[in-house]
């Protein structure tokens, strides 16, 4: 009986690009392209559509990076990152992608990273696992955007649209003015990460962006309430209380 053909899927924002690795992957019979796109956006619809056994994915691309899209798809793929950049090389490993290839790549180096696919395939072993705190990092340790999953689609966040962040048990709820997102992260990442000339966290349930603190307020004695438009209502530990009046000096 013949073998199904792996589905492949190409995720890379450069023509020629993809075209390089489509050219490769026509030597091997067992594999075939079951699509390719430009970008993140088109890709989370994409994997959900064909289910593909291996991805292709560059790290470098508009609108949402590879790490961050690999973050919030559920059920991904092997994968293997393309890209020109060698400085994401570890954080990929530790995503536990399969291989990475730095472009430009040639045909051996290829051929040697998608057997690598075959071969933990036709094993059963786990291709991939992701730490949403490694691929949610970037290089200066300091996040400027956050991408969570919103239903079948994503939205990017950038940090200074947050107006606070709510600990949620194993999750966080983002609020913003468009609405509260919820994502798989810790408290203590966000607080490491997040810009902290723009946010304090106030609470141990709280981390708060100060610009978006309308006035304070006594909660009882020796403690305060931040007032965040349109309607909330924030409880300020003593130690958060503290980091307020050292951060904005009153």
């Amino acid at each position: 009986m013949e073998q199904t053909a792996l589905k492949a899927l190409i995720v890379d924002d450069e023509q020629p690009a993809r075209n390089i690795i489509i050219h490769y992957l026509s030597s091997f019979s067992g594999i075939q392209v079951a699509g390719e796109c430009s970008n993140g956006f088109e890709a989370i619809k994409l994997i959900r559509e064909l289910k593909p056994d291996i991805l292709f994915l560059d790290v470098q691309m508009p609108k949402i990076t590879g790490l961050e899209l690999l973050e919030v798809i559920d059920d991904a793929p092997a994968v293997i990152f393309t890209t020109a950049f060698d400085n994401y090389a570890l954080k990929a490993f530790e995503l536990n992608a399969v291989d990475y290839l730095l472009k430009p790549f040639s045909q051996e180096r290829f051929t040697l990273a998608v057997n690598k696919v075959i071969d933990r395939i036709k094993a059963g072993q786990p291709t991939r696992k992701v730490n949403s705190e490694i691929a949610n990092a970037d290089l200066q340790e300091q996040l400027s955007r956050i991408v969570v999953k919103n239903g079948t689609s994503m939205t990017v966040i950038p940090v200074n649209e947050i107006l606070f962040i709510e600990a949620q048990e194993d999750y966080v709820m983002i609020y913003t003015d468009k609405g509260r997102f919820m994502k798989n992260q810790t408290m203590n990442f966000l607080e490491q990460h997040l810009p902290d000339s723009l946010f304090i966290r106030i609470h141990r349930s709280y981390i708060v962006n100060i610009e978006k603190i309308q006035r304070l307020e006594p909660y009882d004695k020796d403690t305060f309430t931040a007032i965040i438009p349109p309607s909330h209502k924030l409880r300020i530990s003593r130690t958060g209380y503290k980091k307020l009046k050292d951060t904005l000096r009153f």
